[in-house]
């Protein structure tokens, strides 16, 4: 979609019903339906039940299995022979803001992975000498590895905060492993040079995280507190979402994880230019720094009460040469939009990946 173009809007509570055939799922009734831009001929991508957000509390048991430089913990649902899907967290969150998404995509046939990103939850690294590296490019092959060790050749990615940098990376330097991706928040793939770049002071503001990172204290105050630390974060970013004390408690036991605090503090110092990342990834850095457009078929969406940094979607609407639309979900969705709008974010899955 040219920059520009009417965003199209969702409305959560309105309900569409095509056809005459339905199938139980869940106690709910999952209904075959077509997008509104859906080609002449072509099958319609399926409509997916209503559901209440928080309906889901947990998900099967997870697994571990070897990729790369990890033992990667994750969550797994829907038909091993499915078309894959793979859903990627950001900071600081964990594989809970898919915990309603995953069982609506699965009930479509879908077979979904979510993954502990390096530094949350059980994933673990196989050698003590591995630089804890939380430079993008690291998390991005990370994700490919786990494709690998999965035998997952391509797959659809879908995201937001680090998981969105990671699919827009997965995306832009290995289009062949990537069908079709779902990015919150539109292109957020950057380099060092241009996070030396100021922004105007109440942009900077958003990020006064990033300059705590960059001091011993912050590092040291994220340690300490990093359970407050968190909680703060996700009421900063999404003001409207009344989220309960057991939906967060949830996440942060992620954040217990030996590695998050180095991965964290990295990830936000490397953007500055104020730490060396690992060598092994320097030359997929070196593509990223030139901002790649990414050429497989994308939905970009963004909540409407967004508290976190994020651009405008005009300014990063030609990142995108593929099929292209934007969506802004309305509602006082904030920053973790998977889980405050599940049915949303698992619809822009189906029809980007049905497309």
């Amino acid at each position: 979609m040219e920059t520009g173009k009417l965003s199209e809007q969702i409305n959560l509570h309105r309900r569409r019903f095509f056809g005459t055939a339905a199938i139980s799922i869940a106690a709910a009734q999952l209904f075959l339906g077509g997008a509104a831009d859906a080609q002449p001929g072509k099958a319609k991508p399926a409509e997916l039940p209503n559901i209440k957000p928080g309906t889901n509390t947990s998900f099967g048991p997870l697994k571990q299995i070897d990729a790369g430089v990890l033992n990667v913990g994750y969550a797994e649902a829907g038909p091993a022979n499915g078309p894959a899907v793979i859903l990627l967290h950001g900071w600081p969150y964990d594989i809970y803001s898919y915990v309603d998404v995953a069982p609506l995509l699965a009930s479509a046939g879908y077979r979904v992975i979510v993954p502990y990103l390096r530094g949350y939850g059980t994933t673990r690294f196989l050698s003590p000498e591995t630089a804890r590296s939380g430079q993008p490019s690291a998390v991005a092959a990370d994700i490919v590895a786990l494709m690998d060790a999965l035998k997952i050749e391509k797959a659809t990615l879908a995201g937001f905060d680090w998981g969105a940098r990671t699919a827009n990376i997965i995306a832009a330097l290995w289009p062949e492993r990537s069908k079709a991706m779902v990015s919150v928040s539109g292109y957020l793939i950057g380099g060092q040079e241009s996070g030396k770049m100021p922004l105007p002071p109440k942009a900077e503001l958003q990020w006064w995280y990033q300059f705590y990172f960059a001091t011993e204290r912050g590092r040291a105050g994220y340690d300490k507190y990093r359970h407050d630390f968190a909680k703060l974060i996700w009421q900063l970013a999404s003001p409207k979402w009344d989220f309960d004390d057991a939906t967060f408690d949830r996440s942060a036991a992620s954040f217990d994880n030996a590695d998050h605090v180095a991965i964290v503090v990295h990830n936000y110092r490397w953007r500055l230019g104020l730490a060396e990342g690992d060598p092994k990834y320097g030359d997929l850095d070196k593509r990223l720094a030139e901002s790649p457009v990414i050429t497989v078929p994308t939905i970009t969406l963004e909540g409407d009460a967004n508290g976190a940094p994020h651009s405008d979607p005009g300014s990063y609407a030609r990142k995108f040469s593929g099929k292209y639309t934007h969506q802004t979900i309305e509602g006082g969705i904030g920053h973790n939009l998977p889980q405050e709008a599940p049915l949303a974010f698992a619809q822009a899955v189906v029809d980007v990946a049905e497309s």
